[in-house]
């Protein structure tokens, strides 16, 4: 058996293939969540039991912004994210052989609404508004104490997309009922990631001495959104496919619960750090990422 992984908020989407991809390479994986069949955020000292000695904690936690952002909503999503990270903080304190690492997700979201440029970790611009708050606040939160033990390394992470889960379903029932044509403009950037090279990230994180700070978790290469909705026309084929102007968006999103920022923003962000630092992605492309996607 190889070292100890903890990974907190490991129940949903990314958390599910990290588990799987870890435990198939023989570390032992231990998770945190609020589901009572594994360690609860209630109990700090099995935290700090998982926590000791561990090779690497990876910190997903946070409430899914897929919602109305309503006064209810936007204290939980913040709460979840800023209160995890400074909990985790505490018990870290606590340890006498803490994490070497510590991976802290973030979101490139952070970035403001980009159309002429990319965004990387250096030359990006923060942008304004609810959800780059909280992306400040996160970040904040999880870089304001320091670990002289613990490396951390926060990973502003663009659209994770994968079979299974995320956004391929919901973009994919678009297609299926006909709205597949353009969200918008159709000219806001979509930049993503592939799941599998979301997990080869962190393992690069672990095997490789990059210095503490942020990072862009993205594909190198974003595309169009109607690019993006092209491209899955071309793997679902519809009969028919119509576009969806804003406010058509906008009404639907409060049908539906959710907000427009979600499809409209333009989020055109770049790995300039990785790249430098010799990472090589497994799918740097979309189309490479929707073949494996749409592979039995």
């Amino acid at each position: 058996m190889k070292s100890k992984i903890v990974i907190a908020g490991g129940s949903g989407f990314i958390g599910q293939h990290l588990v799987k991809r870890f435990r198939e390479d023989g570390y032992e994986v231990l998770l945190i969540s609020r589901n009572a069949s594994y360690i609860t955020w209630a109990d700090n000292d099995k935290i700090q039991t998982a926590l000791e000695g561990a090779e690497v904690l990876i910190n997903l936690t946070g409430k899914s912004v897929d919602c109305r952002y309503t006064a209810t909503n936007k204290q939980a999503i913040l709460e979840s994210r800023v209160g995890s990270t400074r909990q985790l903080q505490s018990v870290i304190d606590q340890c006498i052989r803490p994490p070497k690492l510590w991976i802290n997700a973030s979101t490139a979201t952070i970035y403001r609404h980009a159309t002429d440029r990319a965004m990387d970790e250096r030359s990006g611009e923060i942008g304004t508004g609810f959800s780059v708050n909280v992306a400040r606040s996160w970040e904040q939160a999880f870089f304001e104490t320091p670990t002289p033990q613990t490396r951390k390394i926060a990973l502003r992470m663009a659209i994770v997309l994968g079979k299974g889960g995320g956004v391929i379903q919901p973009y994919s029932n678009l297609v299926r009922f006909g709205l597949g044509g353009v969200q918008g403009s159709g000219q806001q950037v979509f930049s993503w990631i592939h799941i599998e090279d979301m997990y080869r990230i962190i393992c690069f994180c672990m095997q490789q001495p990059l210095p503490k700070g942020v990072y862009n978790a993205a594909a190198p290469f974003p595309v169009l959104n109607k690019q993006l909705m092209l491209a899955l026309r071309q793997r679902i084929k519809p009969p028919v496919y119509f576009s969806s102007p804003e406010w058509l968006l906008k009404l639907g999103a409060i049908l539906i619960g959710t907000e427009t920022e979600l499809v409209l923003k333009s989020r055109w962000v770049v790995p300039q750090k990785l790249l430098e630092a010799g990472f090589a992605f497994q799918y740097p492309t979309l189309n490479e990422a929707l073949d494996e996607i749409w592979t039995k």
